[in-house]
């Protein structure tokens, strides 16, 4: 599903909707009619209209029909002598006057069989002179809608007098467009689109690989930036009409979507708020600052904002967390009511289990989330901590000290807790931030946004912490490295290696959570039981949960390992063999050893011993959590120190591999890398450090006259 845009919020609240479908929306390449294209229309039309929604519809094509049908009359009735002459185009009128009555034929055919019923309605622009007209084909419009009949709007070409464009203050329409735009207005209209043979309007013509599609028009911005192709291959009017009426009908309070009417489902997509097509809105210019300077705007920003956070006092800094955590539980039903729409659109899209499990605030969530958060604000102050001192020479004194490492970019998929924690920890630790949250969590992340933002005093700024909502400016982001200094992706495999083949910018994270859990043959079984159940069931979808279990060959058929895998069954969980165990079980086989399945799912697998089980997890594993079960202190402390894995437990369930419950107040993310930070990543893992020297006057000058010391002194 294409994204949901933040400025499409109004779609909720439409209810009469004119579609203009243009003749190249309708007709193929060689002019004949796309039947297909045309039925598929019908089909969202007839959903629209069994919803409740007021569809209209406005309909070029006649003349394009009807040239069609004329060219192969003629054809038919010419001797070879005449089409050796210089064959005359065919009249336009006439052309319409035979394309009308076929074209609406056709769409009561396909509407009749959808049992939807139509209605044709032909009107020049001389009609709208009349005011009487005007008020008679509201009556008209509006007893068809009560009797949910699809009004189809044509311009009768036929008799049509007007010979030049419109003039837009003249209120006089000269193309089907135009004609759209003018019924928007009349039938005051909630939404108008106009379906067209292209994506939306572009910065220049679709063909050329430079043109970019403008999602969102902005007059100032983009009127005169644009370069107009050639105008439809088989109507009148092409992109520049469709602009001109969009410009119309938007500034007259209409808003308007132009986008493709070949694509699937085009027309459902626009109606979930979903970014596709160009926007037009007489508020647009109020919503989007330039993108040239946004992007960096945004992250420069943040950096002006971490320098004052830094300049307050610890108390000062203290107290904006506290106020943060005071935020969230007092705007705690507005969160969770956010946070609700986001999962109803979840479960529409069909996103997996797994998905919707991490984007749901479970009731207690945001307790939590705030108690964190003070945890967070009681800690020691990291900042300007000094960590080592020296006397470089004789009053000459050397200060290594903690400082913020600057703006960092967090990136992260599903989790709208995530931004709770990873804000609270840029505030702690005086860093800026821009946060990039996963489409399908956009109404609950941009609430904890505004929440914790509208916490975070004037003399600080809210830009500390800025929200991402395009992926586009994410990609603009990425180039960056000058204003941006660290980014921590949290998301999957993919994302992570997309991020890291993207920028120059340092990428703090890990991609794979593929966690084992290795029960000993010297293992207390009923422990056994208790940290493997715990492992998996406490919260699949975390990054931390099992996903492989490793048994010793020792107790593949004792009871008390048949006793846990009953357990896990029971318990929902679906179990996975690799090839030993697979033999030994008769559970199927795992697609891979490598698997992180993030759900009630996990692989089982046996080996010989805890060199096996090490040998294993280097081989499969994900250098993320790995966890030892045993009463043999050798066997334990053999699995310590050589598992190369960020966080190595013994007796212990691999979910307390986590920021808060190492007792980091929370964290960004868990780190798999070997620079920087590993393991779970809190404030110490968002800092870096810099040099004070104090002196008297001291120079170098050659070292004649220093006599260096580098005596170590006690921390102040």
């Amino acid at each position: 599903m294409a994204g949901a845009d933040l400025n499409r919020s109004f779609i909720k609240d439409v209810k009469r909707i004119i579609i203009k479908v243009g003749t190249a929306v309708i007709t193929r390449n060689d002019g004949r009619l796309a039947l297909g294209r045309i039925g598929a229309l019908c089909e969202q039309v007839k959903d629209l209209n069994a919803q409740g929604y007021e569809v209209i519809m406005v309909t070029s094509g006649a003349v394009g029909v009807g040239r069609q049908r004329l060219r192969y009359r003629k054809l038919v009735n010419s001797s070879f002598a005449d089409l050796q002459k210089p064959q005359m185009e065919l009249d336009g009128k006439a052309c319409a006057a035979v394309g009308q009555s076929g074209l609406m034929a056709l769409y009561d055919m396909l509407f009749t069989q959808l049992d939807v019923s139509s209605s044709q309605l032909l009107v020049t622009d001389s009609d709208f002179d009349n005011s009487n007209f005007r008020e008679r084909l509201r009556e008209t419009v509006e007893s068809l809608l009560e009797l949910r009949v699809i009004p189809i709007f044509n311009e009768n070409d036929a008799i049509s007098t007007r010979k030049a464009p419109y003039e837009d203050s003249s209120g006089i329409f000269w193309d089907n467009d135009s004609l759209a735009g003018l019924l928007a207005l009349e039938l005051k209209a909630d939404l108008l689109v106009l379906l067209s043979d292209v994506d939306g309007l572009y910065s220049g013509p679709p063909s050329e690989p430079s043109s970019k599609l403008i999602h969102t028009y902005i007059k100032e911005k983009h009127y005169h930036e644009i370069t107009f192709g050639d105008k439809s291959r088989v109507g009148r009017g092409g992109m520049t009409a469709k602009v001109q009426a969009a410009v119309w009908a938007s500034t007259g309070g209409v808003p308007v979507v132009i986008t493709s009417g070949c694509a699937s489902q085009s027309l459902v997509k626009v109606l979930r708020g979903e970014k596709i097509g160009t926007l037009f809105h007489k508020n647009a210019s109020l919503w989007e600052p330039s993108k040239d300077t946004s992007v960096r705007e945004m992250a420069v920003a943040a950096r002006d904002c971490s320098r004052r956070l830094q300049n307050l006092t610890s108390e000062e800094r203290k107290k904006i967390l506290v106020d943060v955590a005071d935020a969230l539980e007092a705007n705690e039903d507005l969160i969770r009511s956010e946070n609700e729409a986001d999962l109803a659109a979840a479960h529409e899209a069909g996103y997996e289990s797994a998905l919707v499990s991490r984007l749901t605030l479970k009731p207690g969530k945001i307790a939590s989330l705030a108690k964190s958060v003070r945890t967070l604000a009681n800690m020691e102050d990291p900042i300007n901590e000094i960590l080592k001192r020296t006397e470089v020479a004789d009053g000459l004194v050397l200060e290594k000290t903690s400082c913020p490492l600057g703006v960092l970019l967090i990136i992260f998929e599903s989790r709208p807790d995530a931004l709770v924690q990873i804000a609270s920890l840029a505030i702690r630790s005086g860093n800026g931030l821009l946060l990039k949250g996963g489409k399908e969590a956009m109404r609950s992340n941009a609430i904890l946004h505004k929440v914790i933002t509208n916490a975070i005093p004037n003399n600080v700024g809210e830009k500390l912490i800025g929200l991402i909502t395009t992926r586009d400016e994410i990609a603009d982001l990425l180039k960056h490295d000058d204003v941006i200094d660290l980014v921590i992706p949290r998301g999957s495999n993919k994302l992570v290696a997309q991020i890291k083949s993207s920028t120059k910018i340092p990428v703090l994270g890990h991609a794979d959570g593929v966690c084992h859990v290795y029960i000993d043959k010297s293992a207390d079984m009923d422990m056994a039981k208790r940290i493997v159940m715990d492992a998996k069931i406490d919260y699949p979808a975390a990054c931390n949960a099992m996903e492989t279990l490793l048994v010793h060959k020792d107790l593949m058929k004792t009871p008390e390992l048949n006793d846990i895998l009953v357990a896990l069954k029971t318990a929902g969980v679906n179990l996975y063999c690799g090839p030993v165990a697979h033999k030994v079980l008769g559970y199927p086989k795992a697609d891979s050893l490598h698997l992180e399945y993030s759900s009630m799912a996990c692989t089982v697998e046996i080996v010989d011993d805890v060199q096996s089980a090490i040998d294993h997890i280097h081989r499969y594993g994900s250098a993320h959590t790995d966890c030892v079960v045993t009463t043999d202190d050798k066997v334990a402390e053999t699995f310590l120190r050589q598992v190369d894995s960020a966080a190595v437990l013994y007796n212990a369930s691999t979910r307390f591999s986590d920021g808060a419950r190492f007792g980091l107040g929370a964290e960004v993310g868990i780190s798999t890398g070997r620079i920087h930070a590993r393991g779970p990543v809190g404030v110490e893992g968002l800092l870096t450090t810099r040099w004070l020297l104090r002196g008297k006057g001291q120079v170098v000058n050659g070292d004649k006259d220093v006599e260096y010391t580098h005596k170590s002194l006690p921390l102040q």
